[in-house]
C-alpha cells in the first residue's frame, strides 16, 4: 500500500466528496460543514493534483440562478477558513455526495435533504430535489452519497431515512430502488457503477453490528436502464 500524500493545493477544509470533470479538467469538491461551500480545483496539469488553483462557487442566496467561480486566496485555511475568504460565496448545509456527467454536476446537502444541480454549459443552478417540497411523505430523506447511470438516472443513498438507495430519473420521478433491512444503526455509503455500467456497488458502513468493524459491501447485478 502506498503512503498517503498531502495535496495542500486542494485546500484544507472538511473534505467530503470529489468528482472529476474531464471536459473542463477540474475536480469538484464538497465541504461537510453546516455552512460549507462548493469548490472546484483546477490542476496546473490535468491528472496531477500536486499544484493548481482552488476556487469557490459564488452565487445568490436563492435556490436557483446564475453562478461564477472565484479563487480562494489562501487554500491553507488558516487563520481564516476557506469558506469565509470570498465574499458572495454560497453557503450549503452539510455538503455530501458529488457526481458529474454530461456538462452537469449534482451534489447533495444532508442538513436540508437537497440535491443541487449545476448546469455547467449555462453557469446556472437549480434544485433537483428537496424533500420539504414533496407533497405527502417524501420518498427520499437522510440524503447522502450520489452517483448516476448511463441512462441519466441518479442513485441517491440515505444516511438514516429508511436505509434506501432512491432513484431520481431525468423526468424527476423519485422512487425507491433498494432497501437494507435490520441495519438501522448504519448508513449507505459509496454507491458506484462498474465502468461498463452493469454492476452497482455500495456499502453499509456499520452493517448489522452498528460498529465500524462490521461494514458490509454489496454488489447489485444489472442490467440497468441504458436510456431513460
Amino acid at each position: 500500500m502506498n503512503a498517503s500524500v498531502q495535496r495542500a493545493a486542494m485546500g484544507r477544509f472538511e473534505h467530503e466528496a470529489a468528482d472529476a470533470d474531464p471536459v473542463r479538467q477540474v475536480v469538484y469538491l464538497t465541504e461537510d460543514e453546516t455552512n460549507g461551500r462548493f469548490y472546484r480545483f483546477v490542476p496546473t496539469t490535468w491528472g496531477n493534483l500536486s499544484s493548481g488553483t482552488l476556487q469557490v462557487r459564488v452565487a445568490g442566496s436563492g435556490t436557483s440562478g446564475s453562478f461564477s467561480w472565484a479563487n480562494v486566496p489562501d487554500p491553507d485555511g488558516s487563520p481564516t477558513a476557506t469558506r469565509s475568504q470570498v465574499s458572495g460565496s454560497k453557503s450549503f448545509n452539510g455538503g455530501e455526495g458529488c457526481h458529474y456527467a454530461d456538462n452537469t454536476v449534482w451534489f447533495t446537502t444532508k442538513g436540508d435533504n437537497r440535491v443541487w444541480q449545476l448546469n455547467l454549459a449555462s453557469n446556472t443552478y437549480e434544485l433537483a430535489y428537496d424533500d420539504s417540497l414533496v407533497n405527502g411523505t417524501a420518498p427520499l430523506t437522510g440524503i447522502d452519497n450520489i452517483t448516476g447511470s448511463s441512462s441519466g438516472d441518479l442513485f441517491v443513498a440515505e444516511d438514516g431515512g429508511n436505509m434506501e438507495i432512491c432513484l431520481i430519473t431525468p423526468d424527476d420521478i423519485v422512487a425507491s430502488f433498494l432497501r437494507i433491512d435490520g441495519q438501522s444503526g448504519s448508513e449507505i455509503t459509496g454507491p458506484a457503477f462498474s465502468p461498463d455500467g452493469t454492476h452497482l456497488y455500495f456499502s453499509s458502513q456499520r452493517g448489522t453490528s452498528g460498529s465500524s468493524s462490521g461494514g458490509i459491501t454489496y454488489e447489485v447485478t444489472g442490467p440497468f436502464r441504458t436510456t431513460a
